[in-house]
Parts: structure tokens; C-alpha cells; sequence
């Protein structure tokens, strides 16, 4: 069964992997670089043509940001090697790049993960810090679209990785061109209406689909990690209703 599972979690990641542009991908030209040390591995991407550009911190974790031409990575560095390295398109600061932008895709993976593992805790209980830290493991790598690692697997590991998964898909889904042709006035309300009504950090909740209900209203089903609630909104962002879903 644990087995079975596994492959289950391994296949959907997978596909959220090579889902399209929506979904964070690992440059196959770096792969092999995850999980180097982080020393060795600024070298390695001086000597691959990258040049770096910023780098933006929050809890135990380091997040990067790399560029080539046009290219630009973020390297999340954690206990002093990559945990991942994913595409990060026009989040460098140089030549144009929108560094708030930058900061806003940290601060998501950032204020995700302490949403979730404060929801962790609560359902089971208090953890000592060796649990956080591989929920956090877990977390991040799901988040970014790494492997999972059986090898090194523990409970704390895998409720982080399938949050993280759970959180992937989120921001997957809220990227979509059909979430998107909602009014961004009725997105960002119900986003905070959400995060509200669910007592999370600002920021923890997204549209994952959307409905015209006519007459410049629309419903939104917001995900707050596993939460779910349905919100109502006009075109100009006032918020109607929301309720549990």
C-alpha cells in the first residue's frame, strides 16, 4: 500500500512537472545540481554562463536568483546545498526584471509553508523541530517539482511533500488563462476575503476556478491549501458572500 502510494504521488508530480509554463520546471541543463553544495554549486553556474542577481531570504531557507541572456533561475538553498532549482522567468532584477515580482514568488513559498505547517500542527499536535524541519523538506521540494525522496523518507517529510503538492497545485491552477479572465479587482478581494474567512497569512489564498454569474459579478472557488470556499465578488472587488465549499 505505501508503495502503491508513492507511485501515486511520484506519477502526479510528474505530470504537474511537464504541465506547461504554469507549473515551475527544473532546466534540464541543471539538474544535476541539485542537492550539490551550495559553494560548489555558485561555481558551477558562473562557469555554465550565469550571472547572479539577487537573493531574497526567509526562514531556513535561501532563494536565489540566477540569470543567462534572458534566462533566469531561482536556487533555493537549504542547510547550505540546493534543494531545487527551477525557471523563473522574468523575476530577475537586471536589465527590466520586476524584483517585486521576485519578491512576491518567495514570500508565496514562504507564507504557504508557515500556513500549512501551523494547519499541521494543530490537526496532530505540536512537533519538535526535527519534524518541522523535514515537513519543511518535504514542502519545498514538492513545491518546486522535485523527486520524491523514499530514500531518506519520514512522516514529517511526506505530510510536507503532499501539502506541498496540495500547494503546487493551487498556483498551478490560479494561473490558468480560464481562472484569469475573472476581473483581477475580484481575484485579489476574494483573495483576501479567503485568507480572512480561514484565518490565514495574507496572501495564503488563490482562485482556482472561476464562474460569470452576469451583471458584473462572478463566483470564485478560492483554495486556501486543502481549504476550500466560495466567494463572491463584483468586477470592481466587492466581495458579496463567501461561504465553506
Amino acid at each position: 500500500m505505501v508503495l502503491r502510494h508513492r507511485l501515486v504521488v511520484a506519477a502526479t508530480l510528474s505530470a504537474l512537472v511537464v504541465a506547461g509554463p504554469a507549473a515551475a520546471q527544473i532546466p534540464a541543463n541543471l539538474r544535476d545540481l541539485v542537492g550539490a553544495r551550495a559553494a560548489g554549486g555558485e561555481s558551477e553556474l558562473q562557469r555554465r554562463g550565469y550571472e547572479f542577481d539577487h537573493v531574497d531570504e526567509g526562514g531556513s531557507a535561501k532563494f536565489g536568483y540566477w540569470r543567462r541572456g534572458d534566462d533566469c533561475v531561482q536556487v533555493t538553498t537549504r542547510d547550505g546545498r540546493y534543494l531545487t532549482i527551477v525557471e523563473a522567468r522574468n523575476l530577475c532584477r537586471k536589465k527590466g526584471g520586476d524584483s517585486k515580482a521576485a519578491a512576491v514568488v518567495a514570500g508565496v513559498a514562504i507564507i504557504g509553508l508557515a500556513a500549512a505547517l501551523a494547519a499541521h500542527k494543530a490537526k496532530h499536535g505540536d512537533s519538535d523541530r526535527d519534524h518541522d524541519d523535514e515537513y519543511e523538506r518535504g514542502y519545498q521540494a514538492a513545491l518546486y517539482g522535485s523527486d520524491y525522496d523514499d530514500r531518506h523518507e519520514t512522516e514529517g517529510y511526506h505530510e510536507g511533500f503532499l501539502a506541498g503538492q496540495s500547494e503546487r497545485d493551487n498556483r498551478r491552477y490560479a494561473n490558468t488563462r480560464y481562472v484569469r479572465q475573472a476581473p483581477r479587482a475580484a481575484q485579489d478581494a476574494c483573495s483576501r476575503r479567503a485568507d480572512e474567512f480561514q484565518n490565514r497569512p495574507y496572501g495564503s489564498s488563490v482562485p482556482i476556478s472561476v464562474r460569470d454569474l452576469g451583471r458584473g459579478d462572478w463566483e470564485l472557488t478560492m483554495a486556501t491549501g486543502s481549504y476550500r470556499s466560495r466567494c463572491t465578488a463584483s468586477s470592481e472587488g466587492r466581495v458579496r458572500s463567501i461561504e465553506p465549499y
